[in-house]
């Protein structure tokens, strides 16, 4: 579970992170890079929806909202039926949250700045 999130720092059970993330059932992919720093794309997600197959994946797209999620992971999220949410980071964190409590099977992958 998310604990908070602010503007370049995120706590994800009671553990600090000040760089952006995956959020896996078990564990949390700190230091995460993008192969674009704000653009989202398949090959930056495909190993952790590939390992989790998750229901849901939820994108934290930045303080701002300043992240894009490329078309070709909104593809490949339909055709596998996971369910996409693309949002400012606070909101997604949210969302992240409501979903867990509920025992989805869920992957967040949030970045923490703009």
């Amino acid at each position: 579970m998310i604990d908070s999130y602010n503007f370049g720092h995120i706590v994800i059970d009671t553990i600090s992170f000040d760089h952006d993330v995956i959020v896996f059932p078990d564990r949390v992919q700190d230091n995460w890079w993008r192969k674009e720093g704000h653009t989202l794309h398949i090959e930056d997600i495909r190993k952790a929806l590939e390992e989790i197959r998750p229901k849901t994946l939820v994108v934290g797209t930045g303080k701002f909202g300043v992240m894009r999620v490329a078309e070709e992971v909104k593809s490949y999220c339909e055709e596998h039926h996971v369910t996409l949410y693309a949002e400012p980071s606070e909101n997604a964190v949210k969302t992240y949250n409501r979903l867990f409590l509920v025992g989805d099977r869920i992957v967040g992958a949030f970045h923490l700045t703009c």
